[in-house]
């Protein structure tokens, strides 16, 4: 154990939502976001990654700045920010700013109508990001809006609903709604079709806001002498250190040469939370004014090396503004690198001399300032100097110049230079001719909020009056273990013309200046080496047209060029959703059909709802932390916990030995605790049992494993290779194959990789067990879709009947199918912890434990030979379909399964044989993710389509009408198709809503008129089957209790996770029983009420529930009957009574079974699925075909959902499963080492869509006019198809590539693999950059990382 010598602490005082906080125990390794938990019981604030990347943990704080003598306020990532850094400032938390119990703030009001709330756990988060911004502006622009939220991430919305909520507060927003002529917000002003109506919310029903009425900040914080004061707060572990002057910043670094100097801990808490970083002393220089002093000079501006970035973006903009242009070009390229650097709760706290000190390979800042020539002021005792950033400044990875007793004082940004043309004269233009040019440029997987792939600085200046380079400065990040500048290059370019001699050259020069090994750290090589021609060409390109501007040259950019000199901007959002009002004369109780809003809005808004992490502590509660496994596949030889066991507050270490009943559970093959041997990098090997979070996981760390290291399968073709499958092998065989494909004028064979999908729900797995230590029972409060399954696991590990074990849930913070089965390990190993300890344990695992032991999306690799006509008529199908199922059975059967069946998608195909392997591999076990198999199976349908057009010269559009299926039509699994011609009614209304014909002109023109940006459209469709494939589980049941005052309590099967599902079941109840909603209630959902439940999955919850429902509600409601015709003018209120005096039971259950359902696979008869939901996507989108970025311009979606039951709720499932689709076949990248080790393992590497990637013009429109008889009230499932309506997406982007392949000369049909990465689009646009950089020869090295 790390102790330190006993030091006298600080007081810590602060206030938080207006109350004086006093800590005298300040411990210097607690974060403000455990202190807000677990001190002050605030859980409104979430904890969802641990490292500042999605937002969850935003809150508010608040200074008075002395200098300007106002008060500031700031957004901050609490999961990062230290408590102790929190002395002398104010916290505002979701609850400080309104509640249920009061009244809702305009900012948790907005969002909470315009349904900007699904699951609700990103929800506290975003809502401060918000109410910082109105606090600094309070009414903003647009811009600032969507810059607000580049630090918050939301899986559930899509965003768009949030964005439309929010706009209400922006200087641009106008709204039309007072005189009934619609609102500028929505796309479309006129609605002819009948009973469409495009409504979900209406504006003018908000509060307004009132600036003036928010909290006043303590007068006591704006005693700043008081405050600034040098502190420090020490710990048995941790000194913490915070200087107030200079000499005194300076002795403590003397003192402690190997502190640990820290502002806004936006690194160092990573370090310390995954790396396993230990830091005895930490000194925090934010109060040292030398520090934070920034100075306005003639030549620039020099920023103390504490001054946050926040800062130096605010004073570089004034700048900007105040300064000719050929000043600030420098200033410039700083301003738009931040931009995109982090999100606002980073920038806020993260200082400039950090970043320079970390000296990151990939930080976005040094490049500029090397490109530059910054200068740096270091400082000792000894003394100053001035150190130039260059190519020297940088000595090796993670390492500088400055000297271990020195400190960064100060950096100084210079103006570029400006030389007036050789004659000394203005030109006719009357500009002043600068003879000195800057440029930045980065690429990231995702645009916003992400880390560089590559980043580049560079700087030219040319002779005066010419373009003969005179001094050229070149750096780059991401190429080498720090930034370095391209020496060569800029050697061999000075006193050359600018001219088009230069590239080829340059690419060259840059290949020798940046050499990567093929096994270089971070992969990509190919796709880095062609960034680095490519951010030089654009740099060439600008400079070129500088220099044509200003008749230094008469050689001008090709107009064709000069769109790749613009970034992508963000524009605003334009969207319509179009649904179909219920029908005239519904009495005004029945709130089927109606656009409520989720009836937990309000309280997640407010950060009332309470989550399985949110629960208030049992008395004598413990904490759980795993201990798992470093190898994919290996014996256990020993394990050691002693170490673990002498830490304290430790109370027990768990291994399979402690398992009263069953270890192995037979069904899916798996061990709780593993016992022999593991079986991928982060299987259960153990377990600490101690007093908190802290110290568990601590210990945990201090168990040592040996192991004997085995063999293992990783990818998909080593399992090919070894024949390592899961059993059995499923296939299809439909009509006589050889026959179609000699009848076939044309075959194509290919293949596609398809890569996995991390849920990335913002609530991690949790579970709290609490044993009641009599006859075995045991409570599970569990973050589950699967209660039933959860308690079938416990029982067996504790080795009782299911009856002892009750298992609750009443909200989660998403799902997706990852917490349908691999919640159940978690929570049986918890059990057997608490079964141990004979205490409650509580558990909630922190992101990137939750993605190395949980399993993903399944990867597939398809292989396939389709035959069609010469007039694109598919005429046979042979179709191999493998995905990477991990170490265990899971649900990987039912998967593969659920593949071959949706392998037609919309399409007839007369002769097929498909058959799917599972391939048995070590990691984790894949799963459940919504879709289940058929988005993979689907694109890979899409994507022949696609090439058959190709291949016959016909319109994308043509191909797929001619393969659609018609009504009556049967598929190829046999089922026959009834009541399915919306299909064809969702494409026709697609095109013409898209307007797609025109639009296919007008991208055929752009793309035309423009070499290097490009843009594609697409239309796809999307068919997908209704129902559990395994007939058992399509059954629901339900308990409806009234109580005697006329209230209703509903317990069903199912369980809330964002989707709306509890909504909408009170809705059915509020038709059946007659009653408005306002009287029905739903708690929770449990098996000691509602038993044999199946897993709230397969889209299929509110069609199996709302019947179990409407069953129950009618029998009471039957029940009622004689008394409401006994008194027809009595109140619900009366009859009800009435009955309970009569003894008439006021409780019901309902029990409903799906019919005609069970596919027989050995026979193929059977239907699978109930009904089909049908659909269709057009989306636009434009590429840098230099750099791989990519933006979705607009969004059409047309679904049939029957008569809706909830049109917001399905709209808002419909935008939030299109854009985790999207971000599925686009930035969802899953990486591995090739021994199994995951890489992309929490939002830093793994990147899902944010709120920047939301189409510009997003439209959805609900099928008017249809209906459903085999789903409650006519309606239809909706929680996964749209998600594989993202193909469109997908194919918009390879129709762009393809564009940018025919310019340089390479047409035909080409391969491209999702996700369709910055990486894949660059490297798909072939052209001479990317020819330049060939890959290595494969087999010939070791990658970095392999996709699986």
């Amino acid at each position: 154990m790390h102790k330190m010598p006993h030091h006298t602490s600080g007081e810590l005082v602060f206030f938080v939502n207006g109350k004086k906080i006093v800590e005298s125990n300040a411990d210097p390794e607690m974060t403000l976001l455990t202190y807000l938990r677990t001190k002050l019981r605030l859980t409104g604030t979430k904890q969802g990654c641990a490292e500042g990347g999605c937002g969850a943990c935003t809150v508010m704080v608040s200074k008075f700045d002395n200098h300007r003598k106002e008060v500031c306020h700031f957004s901050v990532n609490a999961c990062l920010a230290p408590v102790c850094s929190m002395h002398g400032l104010a916290v505002t938390t979701v609850e400080g700013i309104g509640s249920t119990k009061t009244k809702l703030h305009p900012v948790q009001e907005r969002i909470a109508k315009a349904h900007g709330s699904q699951c609700g756990f990103c929800t506290p988060g975003i809502v401060m990001s918000m109410y910082t911004l109105l606090r600094n502006n309070p009414q903003p622009s647009y811009e600032d809006l969507t810059s607000a939220f580049e630090g918050n991430l939301c899986r559930c919305t899509g965003y768009r609903p949030i964005l439309e909520g929010y706009k209400t507060f922006t200087k641009e927003y106008c709204c039309r709604s007072n005189n009934g002529s619609g609102c500028c917000r929505n796309g479309v002003d006129n609605v002819q079709e009948e009973r469409m109506s495009k409504e979900l919310f209406k504006p003018s029903e908000f509060v307004p806001f009132d600036p003036s009425q928010e909290p006043i900040f303590p007068s006591e914080l704006m005693n700043t002498d008081k405050y600034n004061r040098s502190i420090q707060f020490c710990s048995d572990r941790v000194k913490w250190l915070r200087p107030s002057t200079l000499s005194e910043l300076l002795d403590w670094k003397s003192q402690y040469p190997h502190a640990k100097i820290v502002n806004g801990n936006t690194e160092v808490g990573i370090e310390v939370k995954f790396k396993n970083q230990y830091y005895p002393v930490y000194i925090v220089p934010s109060h040292v004014p030398e520090l934070k002093k920034v100075e306005i000079k003639d030549h620039g501006v020099t920023f103390g090396a504490s001054v946050s970035l926040t800062t130096i973006d605010q004073v570089l903009r004034d700048q900007i503004r105040q300064l000719p242009e050929y000043k600030s070009q420098m200033f410039s390229a700083v301003v738009e690198m931040l931009r995109w650097f982090a999100g606002h709760q980073i920038r806020n706290v993260s200082a400039v001399g950090g970043n320079i000190m970390t000296a990151s390979p990939i930080s976005d800042l040094n490049p500029l300032f090397l490109a530059a020539g910054c200068k740096v002021t270091l400082v000792s005792r000894n003394g100053s100097r001035q150190v130039t950033m260059d190519d020297n400044f940088f000595t090796g990875y993670r390492k500088t110049v400055v000297e271990p007793e020195e400190l960064l004082l100060s950096i100084h940004m210079p103006h570029t230079k400006e030389v007036i043309n050789f004659e000394g004269k203005y030109l006719k233009s009357g500009v002043l001719k600068s003879n000195e040019y800057f440029y930045g440029c980065k690429q990231s997987p995702r645009r916003e909020n992400d880390f560089a792939i590559v980043n580049a600085g560079m700087r030219v200046a040319f002779e005066n009056g010419t373009n003969i380079i005179s001094d050229l400065a070149i750096s780059y990040g991401g190429m080498a273990p720090t930034t370095v500048m391209a020496k060569k290059t800029m050697t061999a370019l000075i006193g050359r013309k600018w001219d088009n001699c230069l590239i080829d050259e340059v690419c060259q020069l840059l290949s020798e200046d940046l050499p990567l090994s093929p096994s270089a750290p971070g992969g990509m090589i190919e796709y880095r080496k062609t960034l680095t021609a490519s951010f030089f060409f654009k740099f060439y390109l600008r400079v070129l047209d500088e220099l044509n501007a200003k008749e230094v040259v008469d050689t001008s950019v090709p107009s064709s060029f000069k769109s790749s000199l613009s970034s992508f901007e963000k524009d605003v959002i334009e969207s319509t959703q179009l649904y179909q009002e219920v029908k005239p004369g519904q009495p005004i109780e029945d709130a089927v059909g109606r656009p409520m809003a989720h009836l937990s809005a309000c309280k997640q808004v407010t950060g009332e709802a309470v989550y399985c992490d949110d629960m208030l502590p049992i008395q004598g509660e413990l904490y759980l932390a795993l201990v798992t496994s470093t190898r994919a596949h290996a014996k256990i030889r020993s394990i050691n916990a002693e170490e673990a066991m002498a830490v304290e507050g430790v109370r027990a270490f768990v291994t399979h030995n402690d398992v009263p009943g069953e270890n192995l559970i037979p069904i899916v093959d798996e061990e709780i605790y593993a016992s022999d041997k593991v079986y991928h990098v982060g299987q259960v090997i153990g377990a600490v049992v101690a007093d908190n979070k802290d110290i568990a996981q601590r210990a945990a760390k201090l168990v040592h494993v040996q192991y004997d290291e085995l063999e293992s399968v990783i990818t998909i073709e080593e399992a090919i290779k070894k024949g390592s499958f899961h059993h059995p092998i499923k296939a299809i065989n439909t009509g006589n194959i050889q026959e179609g494909f000699e009848q076939s004028d044309q075959i194509i064979e290919g293949e596609v990789r398809i890569g996995g999908q991390e849920h990335f729900y913002l609530e991690t797995q949790a579970a709290i067990a609490i044993p009641k230590n009599e006859d075995g029972e045991m409570e599970i409060i569990a973050s589950t879709q699967s209660l039933t399954e959860t308690q079938k696991w416990v029982a067996k590990a504790l080795g009782v009947p299911a009856n002892r074990i009750v298992c609750r849930v009443k909200r989660m913070g998403g799902g997706f199918g990852g917490k349908e089965t691999r919640s159940c390990p978690l929570s049986a190993a918890l059990a057997i912890a608490a079964n141990k300890v004979g205490k409650p344990v509580r558990i909630m695992l922190d992101r990137d434990e939750d993605m190395c032991t949980t399993g993903t999306r399944h990867p597939m690799l398809v292989r396939y030979k389709i035959g069609f006509t010469n007039t694109g008529h598919i005429q046979a199908l042979e179709v191999n379909c493998y995905s990477n199922a991990g170490f265990s059975k899971d649900l990987s059967i039912a998967v593969i399964e659920r593949a071959l069946l949706e392998i037609d998608n919309c399409y007839r195909l007369p002769n097929v044989r498909a058959t799917g392997y599972a391939c048995k591999t070590n990691i984790p076990s894949n799963t459940a993710f919504r879709g289940f198999g058929a988005p993979q199976a689907i694109l890979v349908t899409e994507h022949w389509m696609t090439d058959i057009a190709v291949r016959c010269g016909i319109t994308q559009q043509k191909v797929r009408e001619i393969n659609m299926y018609r009504e009556g039509d049967l598929t190829h699994f046999n089922q026959q198709l009834s009541a399915f011609n919306t299909l064809q009614k969702c494409w026709k209304e697609c095109i013409i809503k898209s307007d797609l014909q025109r639009r296919r002109r007008q991208v055929d023109m752009f793309n035309s008129e423009n070499r290097w940006k490009k843009r594609g459209i697409a239309l796809t469709p999307v068919k997908h089957g209704i129902g559990f494939e395994l007939k058992t589980l399509n059954q629901a049941g339900a308990l409806v209790h009234i109580y005697d005052d006329g209230s209703v309590l509903i317990t069903h099967g199912g369980t809330e996770m964002g989707q709306g599902l509890h909504t909408k079941m009170i809705q059915v109840a509020s038709r059946a029983l007659k009653i408005p909603t306002r009287k029905i209630f739903i708690s929770e959902t449990s098996t000691n009420t509602v038993p044999n439940t199946s897993p709230t999955a397969a889209s299929a919850s509110s069609d199996l529930y709302g019947e179990a429902v409407k069953i129950a509600c009618e029998t009471l409601r039957e029940r009622l009957e004689p008394y409401t015709i006994s008194n027809p003018k009595g109140s619900w209120e009366d009859w009800v009574m009435t009955a309970y005096v009569d003894r008439v039971s006021l409780s019901s259950t309902g029990f409903y079974k799906t019919p005609d359902l069970g596919y027989d696979w050995e026979t193929k008869s059977g239907n699978p699925f109930n009904y089909f939901t049908n659909g269709a996507a057009c989306t636009e989108v434009e590429i840098d075909c230099l750099t791989g970025d990519h933006r979705i311009l607009r969004a059409d979606i047309v679904m049939d959902l029957g008569e809706s039951l909830n049109p917001a709720i399905d709209i808002g499932q419909i935008e939030g499963a299109f854009v985790q689709g999207y971000g599925l076949f686009t930035t969802e990248d899953h990486r591995w080492t090739p021994n199994g080790v995951l890489l992309t393992r929490g939002p830093g590497m793994y990147k899902i869509p944010g709120f920047g990637d939301v189409p510009t013009v997003f439209n959805v429109s609900l099928l008017g006019n249809t209906s459903n008889e085999r789903a409650i009230h006519s309606s239809k499932a909706v929680g996964e198809p749209p998600l594989i309506l993202a193909t469109s997406v997908f194919f918009a982007i390879k129709d762009a590539i393809a564009s940018a392949r025919t310019d340089s000369g390479f047409t035909g049909t080409f391969r491209l693999d999702s996700p369709a990465t910055a990486e894949a689009i660059r490297m798909a646009c072939k052209d001479q950059f990317t020819e330049k950089f060939p890959p290595a020869e494969s087999g010939t090295f070791t990658p970095w990382f392999v996709r699986i």
